[in-house]
């Protein structure tokens, strides 16, 4: 399957694609080929070295990845892990540096006046995400670098297109598709929600199916980065969607209180400290309407998982810009929730089949774990 070509993605020269084709290769033989050498190395000889030198089994993951980390084979994974994302982000870059002004110009003409875009050049960036360019992409979600820079956008678009070796659909909209056909249309098949909000929207690939699902819907996206939101806004109008974009902080937007009858987000929880993502529960209490739902898809926790798999999940918190990562997988969050909030008994952890495996016909269902409230 083929990324879809919208106006706003940027083209490619035959040895760009060639670069691109490596980094898909090279991470699909990291995870088939290298990776489960971590584990067999740890059971053969890891384990057993620490035992000799402290007398028992690692207690918890930390002491796994610390025994780890003394190992050879493992600072190997760890090390052309951390090279293969670098390498997919500047064969992805290359392409948009070349274009980026004709990128801009082409973001400036895409508005159609289905939807708006608005900015608040003083909107002050928290911590968690000036100082951190999440998943080792340059410049984040807010990096720019000329009047109307949009390259931020393209390189997130075409990045999670190449990651994902098209599985996330030609949209990079598996996410939203999910959550509308697997949980929304199969467990509230009567849900006709009036105004729809996606926090952290980055380039608004999950926001569209939201749109299609609710053609009556009025659909509001926000994100932190003003390069992100510039390249959402012409990419939906291309698209020939209406979404209302606006530079908002989750923590505290300038809705007004009950205004939404669905917020969800996709994958944007663990990109927030523990004490942001509190609050930003509990805005989505004061911003749900009376009946609205909350659906926040991301990670599954530690909880039920070995001490050895969990700290090779747990690499990307130290190893691939995500701090985050390991702290959201020990939160309780339905209890955060209640907390912030919703009723006891009204949050839930769901587990839905994501829409890919409908598109590719493959036999093993992926999953996607939402954390589910109802107002």
């Amino acid at each position: 399957m083929s990324q879809q070509r919208h106006e706003l993605l940027p083209t490619e020269t035959h040895d760009e694609l060639a670069r691109e084709s490596f980094v898909q290769a090279l991470k699909s033989h990291i995870a088939t080929r290298v990776s489960p050498g971590v584990r067999e190395i740890y059971d053969h000889r890891v384990r057993n070295r620490w035992v000799s030198e402290h007398g028992a089994e690692p207690a918890d993951r930390h002491e796994v990845r610390e025994a780890l980390s003394a190992d050879t084979y493992y600072r190997l994974w760890s090390s052309i892990r951390r090279s293969s994302q670098h390498l997919l982000w500047s064969s992805v870059g290359d392409a948009v540096t070349r274009q980026a002004e004709d990128l801009a110009a082409r973001a400036r003409a895409a508005d159609a006046g289905l939807g708006t875009l608005r900015l608040d050049p003083d909107l002050e960036i928290p911590w968690y995400n000036a100082e951190v360019d999440i998943h080792a992409m340059p410049g984040g979600y807010r990096g720019e670098y000329m009047a109307g820079d949009v390259s931020v956008g393209a390189v997130y678009d075409r990045g999670v297109y190449v990651y994902a070796m098209g599985q996330m659909g030609a949209l990079n909209d598996d996410y939203g598709h999910s959550i509308c056909q697997n949980l929304l249309a199969a467990a509230h098949p009567g849900f006709a929600p009036r105004r729809i909000l996606d926090m952290g929207c980055t380039v608004g690939n999950s926001t569209l199916p939201y749109v299609d699902a609710y053609p009556d819907a009025e659909v509001h996206g926000i994100d932190l980065g003003a390069p992100v939101l510039r390249y959402a806004h012409a990419r939906a109008e291309s698209l020939g969607r209406a979404v209302h974009f606006s530079q908002q902080n989750a923590e505290c937007t300038d809705f007004p209180d009950g205004h939404f009858n669905l917020i969800v987000s996709h994958i944007v929880l663990h990109e927030m400290s523990p004490a942001a993502l509190r609050r930003t529960l509990a805005e989505c209490r004061r911003l749900l309407a009376a009946g609205g739902l909350m659906v926040h898809a991301d990670f599954a926790g530690y909880e039920g998982v070995d001490p050895v798999t969990q700290a090779m999940i747990d690499w990307d918190t130290y190893n691939n810009h995500e701090p985050f990562w390991g702290p959201m997988r020990d939160m309780d969050l339905v209890a955060d929730a209640v907390s912030a909030g919703f009723d006891d008994g009204g949050v839930t952890i769901e587990t839905v089949p994501t829409g890919r495996v409908l598109q590719t016909g493959k036999q093993q269902a992926g999953q996607l774990t939402l954390l589910v409230g109802q107002a």
